[in-house]
Formats: structure tokens, C-alpha cells, sequence
């Protein structure tokens, strides 16, 4: 019955004579996004002094830390007890300790509340809605995103948005994130399937930001070209190149990337490109994905021809010539029509139980399953005798959320 299984890959183990069904999603995929708070934070602030002792030289680099940072964010001039007031922390990204002198590269985090009202409307300014950010690693012709860690990610789940005047919604790759955003994804133009993947994260709509890693021969150096794109018809906003002189270099190539790549998701979000793309919402024009509609499409055709030869046969009075219900029943009974049913599948049980319960409501002829995506969203042709509003109610009767298109519906528990 499972003819696809939503890119959940499983595999067929051998044990003491019987078969065991082992889920291939296990391992370290996931890195959990370090600096997720809406603080301000400056990374790579490079700080040389020398002092009278270890502890004075370390006092004494982070002092000077803070002040590069905030002229880097172009905050006004204060005393440095006013600064000290406004830095929730120091973030060591490397550091040296000698008996006089301290090299380091440091980040400074600053309490966006406190400091804001130093900064002006700059830093207040309108964020975007909630976008997913899906990250795309492409080297030796592999698509990478969660299916295991790799620079990119890292690169982005270290990023702080504190700064950005986007709302990034990035997973961690932990879980079944892996499963349900990859680089399949991206490549997807069915609205059904972008709206199930983005209510399961709360998302309005998607970001992706791919990176192309050549390799010019191993431990050289290292070429990259950056894509960002927006939307789920991957609409390309820009493209960029980077160089890395060597793999040890390739980690702070990839956090310039990232930036580089948030400044152009804010030009775009000032242009108004980055606005929720509308045939998202249900109700909305492409609500249901375009394989769905060419089935309506074609269910309504048969009807229509069924209508008029039945109309035919009545008015020229063939002999022989009636119109039968599907099944049993009276004369009276409700012309049966096609409606496509889509179905909130998370696991095997829950495609198996919506099927029966659509089974179990009185007037359905019969149905078949046209798309399987065990942890997303599957879907089925219904052959019911009655009203979409009818078979609404009967599944609402039965426990399910119901939501209604156009000769479409959609149900979750």
C-alpha cells in the first residue's frame, strides 16, 4: 500500500531468521543553533595589548574589544562604565595568554534592550515574517543539508540574528529534520507540501542559501560560490564568489559567507521581494498543488459528460435507457463526485487510520490513494455521494481538523 515513503529511507535487516525494519535516521546530524538570542553580537573583534600581569592584559583586551565593537555597529560615544553596563558577555573565538601581553579574536554581545536606545531606529527597524532558512552544501556533487554535519551548517547555526532584520527560523538538524527539509525540498513547487513543511516549524515561508565548495586539489585552495534564493519556486535573489587559501581557512570564509548573505536577505526584505509568498495561505490561488488541480480537473470533466449523456438518453426517451445509483439505494440518492482529500501522514499509523476513517463515512463509494508521504502530507481521491460541506462534517464528526478548498479538503488530527 506504502508505494512512496516521503524520502524516509529504511532499510531490510536479516535477524535470527525473521526481518527487522531499521529506520536510517540515527547519528549526529543535528547542531543546534548556538547563538539564537536577539542580542546583538560582533564576532571577530582582534584585540593585541600588554599589561603588567595576565589578568591586567586579559582586563584590558576585553575593554578594548568592547569599544571596537560598538564602533563597529556605529553605537554613539559613552564612558566605558556606560559601555560595561550595555555587554551581556565576551564570546572567546581564540586567545593567547602570555605573562604581559594578550592576543585574542573575541565576540561582544549586547543587551539589544539597553542597548537600542543608544542606537536609534536602526536597530528597531521592522523584521521580516518567520522564514525558514534551509542551508544547501554542494561538494563532489553532493546536495548536503541536515543528512549529516557539515561546515555550512555549522557556519549558520553559529550565526547570530541579533543584528539581522530577519526572522530566521533555522532547525537543528536534530530529529526528523533531516527528513522533512532537504535539498529535495527546495527543488518542490507544491504548495500542499511547502505549507505542511512550514506549520511544522511556524514559518511563513522559506529561505535557502546554497554553497558550492570546489576543491582545486586536497589541503589547496578552495573556491566557493554562494546562492541565495527565496520562496517555494527558489526565485535566485544573488550570487556571490569566495576563495579560501586553504581548508584551514574554509570555516572563516563560510561566516563571511553567512553574512554577506543576511545583508542580501535584508536588501531583499527592504525591496519588498521578501514578502510571504500568498498561494501559501489556504483558500489562496494555487492552494492545491498542480498534479491535484490536473485531477479535479479531470474528475469534473467525467461528470459533466455522465450529466449530459443522462440528460440525452431522458429527453429523446431511449428504451431500455435509466439512470442507476453507484449502490443501493433510492432514486433520490446524491449524484457521487470525485473530492481530493489531503492528510497529515507523521507515521504509518496515522495513513492507515485516516483511510479507515474516511472508509467508515456513510456515502463514500470508494477511494483511492493517489500520493504517500509517510511524515508529511499524503493524499486521496474520495468518490462520495454528497457535498464537500457533507463530507466535511462527517470527518469533523470524526474527530479530524477539516480545512476546505476549492473541490478539496484537508485533515489532520
Amino acid at each position: 500500500m506504502l508505494r512512496q515513503l516521503g524520502g524516509i529511507a529504511l532499510a531490510l535487516a536479516l535477524l535470527g531468521g525473521g526481518y527487522a525494519l531499521v529506520a536510517q535516521v540515527a547519528g549526529e546530524r543535528g547542531i543546534a543553533p548556538t547563538a539564537a538570542s536577539a542580542d546583538i553580537e560582533v564576532r571577530g573583534i582582534a584585540v593585541d595589548v600588554t599589561a603588567n600581569s595576565p589578568e591586567e592584559a586579559r582586563a584590558k583586551g576585553w575593554r578594548e574589544a568592547q569599544r571596537k565593537a560598538w564602533e563597529k555597529i556605529n553605537g554613539p560615544r559613552i564612558s566605558d562604565s556606560q559601555l560595561d553596563g550595555l555587554v551581556s558577555a565576551v564570546v572567546i573565538q581564540r586567545e593567547r595568554l602570555g605573562p604581559r601581553r594578550y592576543i585574542a579574536t573575541l565576540g561582544v554581545i549586547f543587551d539589544r534592550q539597553r542597548a537600542s536606545g543608544y542606537l536609534g531606529g536602526g536597530q528597531q527597524a521592522a523584521r521580516s515574517a518567520p522564514m525558514l532558512l534551509i542551508p544547501v552544501e554542494v561538494s563532489g556533487g553532493t546536495y548536503t543539508t541536515f543528512e549529516q554535519r557539515n561546515a555550512w551548517q555549522r557556519a549558520w547555526a553559529e550565526f547570530n540574528p541579533g543584528t539581522s532584520r530577519i526572522d530566521y527560523v533555522r532547525p537543528s538538524g536534530a530529529g526528523g529534520d533531516s527528513l522533512l527539509v532537504n535539498f529535495g525540498q527546495t527543488g518542490r513547487h507544491s504548495r500542499a507540501w511547502w505549507r505542511s513543511t512550514l506549520d511544522q516549524y511556524g514559518a511563513a515561508d522559506a529561505l535557502m542559501a546554497f554553497a558550492r565548495l570546489d576543491h582545486q586539489f586536497p589541503g589547496g585552495p578552495v573556491s566557493a560560490t554562494f546562492t541565495a534564493r527565496y520562496g517555494p519556486d527558489s526565485h535566485v535573489l544573488e550570487s556571490f564568489t569566495l576563495k579560501a587559501e586553504g581548508p584551514d581557512e574554509v570555516p572563516a570564509m563560510l561566516v563571511r559567507a553567512v553574512e554577506r548573505m543576511d545583508a542580501i536577505f535584508i536588501a531583499a526584505l527592504e525591496s519588498g521581494k521578501l514578502r510571504p509568498d500568498p498561494t501559501l495561505r489556504l483558500g489562496g490561488a494555487g492552494d492545491i498543488d498542480p498534479a491535484i488541480e490536473r485531477l479535479i480537473a479531470i474528475g469534473r470533466a467525467v461528470r459533466e459528460r455522465a450529466a449530459a449523456e443522462a440528460a440525452a438518453a431522458a429527453a429523446g426517451n431511449l428504451p431500455g435507457t435509466e439512470i442507476q445509483p453507484v449502490t443501493g439505494g433510492d432514486t433520490a440518492e446524491a449524484a457521487v463526485r470525485s473530492i481530493v482529500v489531503q492528510f497529515a501522514t507523521p507515521d504509518a499509523g496515522a495513513f492507515d487510520g485516516a483511510l479507515g476513517a474516511v472508509r467508515s463515512v456513510a456515502g463514500v463509494r470508494g477511494l483511492g490513494v493517489t500520493s504517500t508521504a509517510i511524515g508529511g502530507t499524503s493524499v486521496m481521491s474520495v468518490s462520495y455521494a454528497g457535498t464537500l460541506e457533507e463530507l466535511a462534517a462527517a470527518l469533523e464528526g470524526r474527530g479530524f481538523a477539516v480545512r476546505r478548498g476549492a473541490n478539496a479538503l484537508a485533515i489532520s488530527r
